[in-house]
């Protein structure tokens, strides 16, 4: 495949993230992770609560993608080997045959998405390990191992691991993503209008799977990686060891493939800065270290950034008054808005605009600020709408 092929794929695939991004409202950074997390060959966690459109979004990522085979399982404590790598072939065993039948299973996936991951059998805890690590399988019956087409599994969890045999799976998972319900309520009344039917079918962008494997086997891996980026990845290695944040060697080796996949999917030839945001979503273990890490990494590469998350305490903070204000009057809310409420929030939307516009004219990435942007117009349409009664189907209008 040459050059020209590798481009087009990698514009193919930022054409079907945007399309995703645009049916899967507030996911955009969610889309564009799984997608790198895929280019590299890696695994993803998506955590967060039931209805957050997890397995939905997997399906539709996978069906993009022609002449994949996709294999999904929702596990549980009770769940055999057998059936997630292969059931037992009844019809040869009556004949005194052992066998099992693969297809259809993990054993031919290349795309594999597994709900409930941390809920693995301890029966099947090792099997499940060896496909995640080695795509292999161990036949029941003891014969040749099989070696699987996985290119990346997409793993969700409504919770974190407890035990000592899920936290084994949770340190296999290079990507952590979280997600919630809609914040934006104007997101929200499109999410409503969106089951009527009778919509416009929306576009669909796809891929061969071909195409797909000789990015993840040699378009990806020939990205380059300047030294200035491995001396940044050592900063930011120190730095997070300074607060006690310690991630594995096996991981920070795992995490370069990422940042070539990400620089691949933005059609450059080598890692840049800008890439590194993506290690936002490798180097924590529980959500609360998340925000620690994601200033560090945005400190060292994005001062843009940084500022605005700084911003995104702001909005926070307006937020949890907001929340602690249920119940009361019209009139108490329609007075905090006046007062506090409406001038934090329009300053804070100007000063993300300019960081937007500065960081966009240097040429840095502007994902982290379109983040807080976003979370800021959601706040102030949950003001609008909750504080002052403003119809949620015409408070995108007014933002």
């Amino acid at each position: 495949m040459c050059a020209q092929d590798a481009r087009e794929t990698a514009e193919r695939l930022r054409t079907i993230g945007d399309e995703l991004s645009d049916r899967f409202y507030e996911r955009a950074d969610v889309v564009r992770t799984l997608v790198v997390t895929l280019l590299a060959g890696q695994h993803s966690l998506v955590l967060g609560p039931p209805g957050t459109a997890k397995s939905e979004l997997a399906r539709e990522l996978t069906s993009r993608i022609d002449g994949a085979s996709y294999w999904e399982i929702l596990l549980s404590k009770f769940t055999a080997p057998t059936r997630m790598f292969g059931p037992i072939d009844v019809a040869a065993l009556a004949r005194g045959e052992y066998r099992q039948v693969y297809d259809g299973r993990a054993t031919t996936a290349h795309i594999a998405f597994i709900d409930e991951i941390f809920k693995c059998s301890t029966a099947a805890l090792n099997e499940t390990l060896g496909f995640l690590n080695e795509r292999i399988y161990h036949p029941e019956n003891g014969g040749e191992p099989i070696r699987c087409p996985l290119i990346g599994a997409i793993t969700a969890s409504n919770e974190l691991p407890t035990g000592e045999d899920s936290a084994a799976i949770y340190d296999r998972l290079l990507v952590r993503l979280e997600v919630g319900y809609l914040t934006d309520p104007s997101n929200f009344a499109a999410l409503v209008r969106s089951a009527v039917g009778g919509t416009e079918a929306p576009p669909r962008t796809t891929i061969e799977l071909a195409s797909l494997q000789h990015a993840v086997a040699e378009a990806v891996p020939a990205v380059e990686v300047p030294d200035a980026v491995v001396d940044a990845v050592c900063t930011l290695r120190a730095a997070l060891r300074r607060k006690e944040l310690v991630a594995s060697d096996r991981r920070w080796r795992q995490a370069v493939r990422l940042l070539q996949a990400s620089a691949y999917l933005d059609g450059r030839p080598a890692v840049t800065d800008t890439d590194l945001s993506v290690l936002t979503h490798v180097l924590w273990d529980s959500p609360a270290q998340r925000p620690v890490v994601e200033r560090e990494v945005l400190h060292l590469v994005n001062p843009d950034a940084k500022e605005a998350l700084d911003l995104a305490d702001t909005v926070e903070e307006l937020e949890a008054q907001l929340d602690a204000m249920a119940g009361q009057s019209r009139e108490a809310l329609s007075e905090w808005v006046i007062k506090k409420a409406h001038h934090q929030l329009a300053t804070t939307g100007k000063r993300l605009e300019k960081l937007r516009a500065e960081a966009a004219s240097a040429g840095r990435t502007t994902a982290a600020i379109d983040r807080v942007a976003r979370r800021q117009r959601a706040v102030r349409a949950r003001v609008l709408t909750e504080a002052l009664g403003v119809d949620a189907s015409t408070v995108q209008a007014q933002l």
